[in-house]
């Protein structure tokens, strides 16, 4: 079993998160025609998104992996922002695009662009698959969204719930039993 006995009803297909992955692959190549873009996919949830946006990618590019810890197990986040595993270079001179799976209190993303922008980047920028604007805790806009998702515990395609689900090819509701 992979899970999907756990997922109350698909909310992204499989096929619909193909196209939105292409389409924000498609800008993303447009807006960095001819730049240096370095790509930080915040791990582990946008691992998955992360590796099919680079594949579908029309310009070169260069890839480091940063690991943040806000949630745990649990299914809010704590509000406070752990560097699990820090990216290897500099920064300097690059435009720097953060990846992340989803965007809902904006409590990590907000953290990790204050924190990079001390280390210069040429431009820094934000893509997130799926945002969740009705849960913001703080003011932040990403620059390239995949989609909007309600207010539900979603997993799949690299979201998970304590470390499950991630490898479900679709984007799911999680059965709230399973989690409360």
């Amino acid at each position: 079993m992979n899970g999907e006995q756990d997922v109350a009803y698909t909310l992204v297909s499989e096929e619909e998160i193909k196209s939105i992955v292409a389409d924000v692959a498609a800008r993303i190549s447009k807006d960095y025609e001819g730049k240096n873009l370095f790509i930080i996919p915040v791990l582990k949830g946008s691992f998955v998104f992360a590796a099919d946006l680079v594949r579908a990618l029309s310009i070169p590019c260069s890839v480091d992996f940063l690991a943040v810890s806000s949630y745990g197990a649990g299914t809010k986040t704590s509000g406070n922002v752990r560097i699990m595993k820090d990216i290897s270079c500099t920064l300097e001179d690059k435009d720097v695009l953060i990846v992340e799976d989803i965007l809902d209190s904006g409590v990590t993303l907000s953290f990790l662009c204050e924190m990079f922008k001390t280390r210069k980047p040429k431009s820094l920028k934000v893509c997130t698959l799926f945002d969740k604007p009705e849960r913001r805790r703080v003011d932040f806009t990403p620059d390239y969204v995949g989609c909007s998702v309600p207010d539900e515990f979603i997993v799949g395609y690299g979201l998970d719930y304590d470390e499950k689900y991630r490898n479900l090819p679709f984007v799911g509701v999680l059965k709230p039993e399973i989690y409360q």
